[in-house]
């Protein structure tokens, strides 16, 4: 019996979510775990099934997760820490929650298969020039092939969702094609919405590069892109985000649809040629400005004390064998 059929998406609607965007999904249904969900896989390659979590325990695989706690070397008060008990693995699937401490602060977490230089902590008193200490080795990194998340969306505001990618030498070099760039599979800002997918690159400061899936018109500004070009889902279901990481380009699915055009060829755009890691990843919307903590934040509180999660079912990472 494939897992939890009854809380998303089953063999039958997913087929027929194939029929119904035939033009344009390139879909298929492929069982690659037995008793677990298919995978959506883009028709006319073929794939193999290189590493995945189905999230089967009772306790998150810290043999293929870690927590981000860290930004640009300094605790970051916004990130959960396994102490906090943000995430919890039951059922076959992972819940990650958004909880408020006993002082004011609300955390959610941030899981990764490997880690960049701001994850890294700073040595206060370095004995010699070099300010970070031991690096931890990725415990997963991979270079093209399709990357897929089967997951349901947070049900209340005042936090978000994603399933990205990031690379360890993210910004190190001005040519993303060897220093890496950052795939937004899925953002989830609002409840029941998806963002345009967006791709960074040259770091985050004065030179950075984006573009997005769809492609952003040049004159139209960044709100009105995004607010005309989210996908809104059912937020009670589960939905499948993919994406085809191709040496020539990169191709969004959502619910096996193909989602806009392949990009990576266009002007100011670029492809990654270097292995990354995976994210799954939640966030309070306001940390940036320091409302996270005390009152004047409702949404968060309500959210909290609601017990509300962003659930992932699985996450799994194919090789393009043609």
């Amino acid at each position: 019996m494939t897992k939890h059929k009854s809380m998303g998406m089953g063999l039958f609607a997913a087929f027929a979510a194939c029929l119904a965007f035939a033009q344009t999904a390139q879909c298929m249904d492929v069982v690659t775990i037995e008793g677990c969900e298919p995978s959506l896989l883009p028709q006319g390659k073929k794939f193999k099934l290189v590493w995945n979590d189905e999230f089967d325990g009772d306790r998150l695989d810290a043999s293929k997760w870690s927590y981000r706690t860290n930004f640009w070397g300094q605790r970051a008060y916004w990130f959960a820490t396994p102490e906090d008990n943000a995430v919890e693995v039951k059922d076959g699937l992972l819940h990650l929650k958004i909880v408020k401490k006993a002082d004011g602060q609300f955390v959610s977490p941030q899981l990764q298969t490997g880690e960049l230089v701001w994850d890294i902590p700073h040595e206060e008193n370095p004995k010699g020039f070099w300010p970070l200490p031991k690096r931890e080795k990725a415990k997963f990194m991979h270079r093209y092939g399709y990357y897929e998340c089967r997951c349901r969306l947070q049900q209340m505001p005042g936090w978000w969702s994603a399933f990205w990618m990031q690379t360890p030498m993210q910004g190190c070099s001005l040519d993303p094609r060897r220093a890496g760039i950052e795939h937004d599979i899925m953002e989830s800002f609002d409840v029941g919405e998806v963002t345009p997918h967006y791709f960074h690159a040259n770091g985050y400061g004065a030179d950075y590069l984006g573009f997005s899936v769809p492609r952003r018109l040049k004159g139209v500004d960044s709100d009105t892109f995004s607010r005309e070009n989210s996908v809104k889902l059912d937020k009670t279901a589960f939905h499948v985000f993919g994406m085809l990481w191709e040496p020539d380009g990169y191709t969004i699915f959502i619910d096996g649809r193909q989602h806009g055009q392949k990009v990576g060829q266009g002007e100011g755009e670029a492809v990654s040629q270097v292995e990354e890691f995976v994210l799954v990843t939640t966030e309070a919307k306001w940390y940036r400005n320091n409302r996270m903590t005390g009152k004047g934040v409702p949404e968060l509180d309500a959210a909290a004390a609601a017990g509300d999660d962003f659930v992932v079912d699985y996450v799994r990472v194919y090789d393009i064998v043609e």
